[in-house]
């Protein structure tokens, strides 16, 4: 009997920020508990700091003993691997990252994001070249990738069509410049949610919380939403997908919060 839904897993990018202290944290919280706090109130965290530099693994070994059964970490690769003008040349940063101990988060291993710049353009065959680097299984274990691209030249057929052809998702951002792509691409969906406020309790408004949950419960039953841009105007097969989001970028004070309302409204 196959899933009629996905797992919908809900969080924020990275658990150590100074202005969390005393809003999401509780004042007197120890640095070194916050991150089993962050996981007993999220489903998922984005691990930002594997994108600056490389880590041990002890450290994954570390942050995986630290969460429930059920949390998922995504881990962003290394700028070294997408950073560069010739991505076909990324295979050695991509060994290296994995080499590094990122599956020493086990089963809290969720994909793997790797973010490109705002300045880089859509060169099929270079960044064909770069998705045929990409591990798709390693020890065993099934490997997840998405693409979070900045450029407006990756609003192509072409792009889609490579992505499709590689099982490896883009990013749908929600994001004042970034391209929105809403493509389903792989057998996951990931959306990082960038336009939250401070102003706002939740970052984001009722309405918006509410708009959101939908679409993410739509993505899980195998559904696309029709209020989002697509580029290939063809349905991806209709299957049970997980789905990863992020509240992340601006409004960060009250990302927790809004990933927390989100985690009640699609349970």
């Amino acid at each position: 009997m196959t899933k009629k839904t996905g797992r919908i897993f809900i969080g924020i990018g990275g658990w150590t920020f100074a202005p969390w202290r005393g809003v999401f944290y509780p004042d007197k919280l120890t640095q070194a508990k916050e991150l089993s706090y962050a996981a007993s109130k999220l489903t998922s965290i984005e691990i930002n700091g594997t994108y600056y530099g490389s880590q041990k693994p002890e450290s994954f070994r570390k942050w995986a003993s630290e969460v429930p059964d059920g949390f998922v970490f995504s881990v962003k690769g290394p700028r070294f691997a997408t950073n560069r003008r010739v991505l076909a040349e990324a295979g050695e940063s991509i060994q290296r990252f994995y080499d590094s101990g990122v599956l020493e988060l086990r089963d809290r291993l969720g994909p793997v994001l790797w973010q490109f710049a705002p300045t880089k353009k859509f060169d099929e065959a270079d960044f064909g070249k770069f998705l045929e680097l990409l591990p798709r299984e390693l020890e065993g274990r099934t490997l997840r990738h998405a693409v979070e691209v900045r450029h407006d030249s990756f609003r192509h057929p072409a792009f889609i069509a490579l992505l499709r052809r590689f099982g490896i998702a883009v990013v749908y951002a929600d994001h004042a410049t970034y391209p929105a792509i809403a493509d389903v691409t792989a057998d996951f969906v990931y959306a990082r949610l960038q336009t939250g406020k401070d102003t706002v309790t939740t970052a984001y408004p009722p309405k918006a919380l509410d708009a959101w949950a939908g679409r993410f419960k739509l993505w899980a039953a195998g559904g696309e939403p029709d209020d989002l841009p697509r580029i290939d105007k063809t349905s991806a097969k209709k299957q049970a997908r997980d789905v990863f989001a992020y509240v992340i970028h601006e409004g960060k004070i009250r990302a927790p919060a809004g990933a927390m309302d989100l985690i009640a409204r699609v349970a």
